[in-house]
């Protein structure tokens, strides 16, 4: 029999991962970091897939900057959460303990996504008074049409903290993300309509990997960065009007004390919007799957509206299908009894290996959500009311 739910939503969230680990308490520790005192790690770690947070919550310090230099939501997303995935690599979620980037301050990073200004240009007194350390390159081209494009989109820090043996929390490890724009836009007048430029994915990693470079020296002239491992990673933006996220393209590790980049690694994650050419092309039997299920809710239920999937791959296995469904619905039985019938297409249509999450939606908001973890029998159904 499968399973409805009428409990909170938070409660979904906890599907996301594994099975958690609750057998560890509340632990009170001593910290050697920013705010010294006692800090709390916490007993619930609800999958091996995340990292404890330390408590009190530390916000980053470039913590508003992302959601103004990220093209969308689904980037936002999935820049934060790919970086922490990379994380993982050199930073066990066992050992280590996450913290929202302190060490890069804020200031500094709104002046590294600046340009670099000609010594003409600095002869402006505003400009002057900024230190010219921007990551960008030079505009020397004619007003409103840049020579060059804006790379560098935003920096991401994760800071990773360790406890030794005397109980005491200290720095252990830093990732970075470095955004990078797939497309530039610019006005050629400040009022004009805006302009798009494609940056080829051969130039975006070249230049990213020469920013990377420049941003791992400048840490290691901070007094708490100058010996921790680092890892930097770069995540290719997608387009403004893109329904998909874009993805990390390569990541690099940098060893305790050392300041060189050793060899750059290829990340082989990426998302398709279903249905698509581009998914048509690359993944035809996993389109004509969904395609399938699509098919089966048009025929029961007329009043449809659409079925999209975001489907998340590592290397050529889809790992996660997330797909959403507006409908209009007349009562909150038939609400009920589509996410019935969803639920059985969504067992029936998609192999067993794969996590598959149903988002169904009206003008008045959620409906339901269906969420079928990978390798579970039984789906996790919930009703909003």
């Amino acid at each position: 029999m499968r399973k409805f739910s009428l409990l909170a939503l938070s409660l979904v969230f906890l599907l996301s991962a594994c099975a958690p680990n609750f057998e560890k308490q509340n632990e009170t520790v001593q910290t050697k970091e920013k705010v010294k005192g006692k800090a709390i790690i916490p007993k619930y770690n609800i999958s091996d897939s995340y990292y404890r947070t330390i408590l009190p919550f530390e916000p980053g310090e470039a913590r508003g900057l992302v959601v103004n230099n990220i093209n969308t939501r689904y980037d936002l997303n999935e820049f934060e959460m790919g970086l922490m995935r990379i994380a993982q690599n050199s930073f066990d979620t066992e050992k280590y303990l996450f913290r929202e980037g302190q060490e890069i301050k804020e200031d500094e990073i709104r002046r590294w996504l600046n340009r670099k200004y000609t010594k003409a240009q600095l002869t402006d007194k505003k400009i002057k008074e900024a230190k010219n350390t921007g990551l960008n390159p030079v505009d020397t081209g004619k007003k409103g049409e840049p020579s060059s494009p804006i790379y560098l989109a935003h920096i991401l820090e994760h800071d990773y903290l360790i406890k030794n043996d005397k109980g005491n929390v200290t720095l252990g490890g830093v990732t970075i993300g470095l955004a990078l724009n797939s497309v530039y836009y610019y006005k050629k007048t400040a009022d004009g309509d805006t302009f798009e430029q494609k940056i080829p994915h051969s130039e975006l990693v070249r230049e990213g990997k020469k920013i990377a470079a420049e941003v791992v020296k400048r840490m290691r002239n901070m007094k708490n960065l100058k010996n921790v491992p680092i890892t930097i990673a770069l995540f290719e933006q997608a387009s403004k009007s893109s329904v998909v996220p874009g993805n990390f393209i390569t990541y690099a590790t940098i060893d305790e004390g050392s300041a060189t980049l050793n060899s750059w690694e290829k990340v082989n994650e990426k998302y398709f919007l279903f249905p698509s050419n581009e998914a048509k092309n690359a993944h035809r039997d996993d389109l004509t799957a969904f395609l399938n299920f699509k098919q089966d809710v048009e025929e029961y239920f007329p009043n449809y509206n659409g079925v999209i999937g975001r489907a998340f791959y590592i290397g050529d296995q889809l790992q996660d299908l997330n797909i959403n469904i507006p409908i209009q619905f007349y009562g909150k039985t038939e609400g009920i009894g589509f996410a019935q019938y969803v639920t059985g297409l969504v067992m029936e249509h998609f192999p067993k290996y794969l996590s598959v999450t149903v988002s169904v939606t009206s003008v008045d908001g959620p409906e339901a959500l269906i969420v079928r973890k990978a390798n579970e029998t039984e789906p996790f159904v919930h009703i909003y009311q």
